[in-house]
């Protein structure tokens, strides 16, 4: 038998055992980390593991007092004295601090050595459960030793009773150039071995017990980068990985700003890269163009060991929750499931969501109820766009519609005559749309088209219900016209009417 820990799991596998058997679902084209036992070097990472009744915390520690925390005997006196909405404190034991005598400000997550009643003998390891200000019997620094880095959620359940039972330093594996990333699913693992599949992500402000929203905007942008379940490493540096999936993107808000350690997750918010998504490998300053957005809670020896290009499995939670698109029978079942309120305009007939208030996953969350506004199923079209062939100008179509960030979308009727119908999304001026999946020979009835930069309608979007040799969609010469798809609903585009706003919802192939 052959002992190997996959995904953290210890696990005996015979002999000669291939990752195939071992991972039948693992998602095809996703890089898996091989950790083999003769490369591990043990180091230390500056940061304290904190075992408590309620739960573990791992805090970083600044250089200060970290050997009083660490001293022997100093966890059989970390009883929970005192808690309340702002702060928890354990102890007391002895210290050497000089209390101040004067208030400091605190973020939530801050470690702080303090003293009751200004006296050292009784010092006490204080946690900052939110952002305050306040006398602790701090020294003249303000007494922050450190920084809750994963765990928050432990600080908000500590209750009269519990206490810290062991405290350790956290050891990580420093990885040699043995161990890699593979796709080579035939790959036979030896004894010693760690596997690692996947990278797990926890959202900023998210935690089964509670809800913060100081990130709703960013944390969402990241949630609809992510939701299909992979993070392609398009960048690969010594401090970070970067997904650039949605680089380029314009309204990514600027919101929550904080030092980058390992494991943390952000979104930049302006320059070229806006919009894409950023796993952290080695600690970086906060910086003004990065709001941080989730911290990485399983597999950062994956993050570590990525290389450019490598397709990592990932899993976010909280899973988002966007019902626009979805039969209103269907979003309500996803109410249900996650334990929040719907409410909706209507619910007569067959009714499609085409749109959701709050509009971002967290605020839904922290209020627990989303309304939602719903319109009739014969008045949204569905239609297939063909991203194998006009990837630039379906990407156009999308950006403008609203079906890059959801599956419903709408846009406002041009004209109308004989079989044809124009819309005219309001694309940005200075929108590119390249000439690209132009006709040649007849266009097909029911073909979805735009009109590129060679014509002065660029940006017209047209339908045209039959065929035709000599005209686009839009009613623009071959040269003029760029296929992207094709509508299903023929019908209901018949029925439309000049100067209304449609509903589409795009139909994945």
């Amino acid at each position: 038998m052959v002992t190997i820990h996959l995904d953290g799991e210890r696990m005996e596998i015979t002999g000669g055992v291939t990752l195939a058997s071992l991972l039948p679902r693992h998602p095809e084209g996703c890089a898996i980390g091989i950790i083999r036992p003769a490369t591990q070097e043990k180091t230390e990472t500056g940061s304290l593991a904190l075992s408590t009744t309620a739960g573990e915390v791992t805090i970083e520690i600044n250089g200060r007092d970290a050997d009083l925390i660490e001293s022997p005997g100093t966890a059989e006196k970390l009883a929970l004295h005192w808690g309340d909405r702002y702060a928890a404190a354990f102890g007391p034991f002895p210290s050497a601090i000089r209390p101040l005598r004067k208030p400091h400000l605190y973020e939530r997550g801050d470690v702080i050595l303090g003293c009751g009643g200004y006296e050292s003998s009784r010092s006490y390891l204080i946690f900052s459960k939110s952002r305050h200000s306040a006398d602790h019997g701090a020294d003249e620094s303000g007494g922050v030793i450190g920084k809750v880095v994963s765990g928050r959620a432990v600080l908000d359940r500590w209750t009269t009773g519990d206490r810290i039972t062991k405290i350790e330093p956290v050891v990580s594996w420093a990885d040699t150039s043995r161990s890699f990333t593979t796709m080579d699913t035939s790959l036979v693992p030896e004894d010693g071995t760690q596997i690692v599949t996947n990278v797990e992500i926890v959202a900023q402000g998210y935690s089964p017990e509670r809800i913060t929203t100081e990130a709703a905007g960013s944390v969402e942008h990241m949630l609809l980068v992510l939701q299909r379940g992979k993070f392609t490493a398009g960048r690969a540096t010594s401090t970070h990985i970067m997904d650039p999936y949605r680089a380029g993107a314009e309204d990514v808000p600027k919101e929550f700003r904080r030092p980058r350690r390992e494991g943390t997750v952000t979104v930049r918010t302006t320059g070229k890269s806006a919009g894409g998504i950023y796993i952290y490998r080695a600690d970086v300053p906060s910086s003004l163009v990065h709001s941080v957005t989730g911290q990485v809670i399983h597999g950062i020896e994956l993050v570590r060991l990525a290389k450019e290009h490598d397709v990592l499995s990932v899993r976010i939670l909280p899973e988002r929750i966007d019902l626009l698109g979805l039969p209103l029978a269907k979003a309500q079942e996803i109410a249900v499931a996650r334990g929040i309120s719907l409410k909706a305009d209507k619910t007569d007939g067959e009714r499609i969501v085409v749109s959701q208030e709050p509009g971002t996953t967290l605020d839904i969350l922290n209020e627990r109820q989303v309304t939602v506004t719903t319109a009739p199923s014969e008045k949204v079209i569905d239609i297939e766009l063909d991203d194998a062939r006009a990837p630039l100008s379906c990407e156009v179509f999308r950006k403008f519609t609203g079906l890059m960030e959801h599956d419903a979308g709408m846009m406002p009727v041009f004209f109308k005559f004989d079989d044809s119908v124009l819309f005219k999304p309001a694309i940005a001026p200075g929108t590119k749309i390249i000439p690209e999946n132009q006709p040649t020979d007849e266009v097909p009835g029911a073909t979805l088209a735009i009109t590129n930069d060679s014509r002065k309608g660029a940006g017209l979007v047209g339908v045209r219900l039959s065929g035709n040799r000599k005209f686009g969609p839009t009613s623009e010469p071959f040269e003029g016209t760029n296929i992207i798809g094709r509508v299903i609903d023929t019908e209901k585009v018949k029925k439309v009417k000049e100067r209304e706003t449609v509903y589409i919802r795009e139909v994945k192939k």
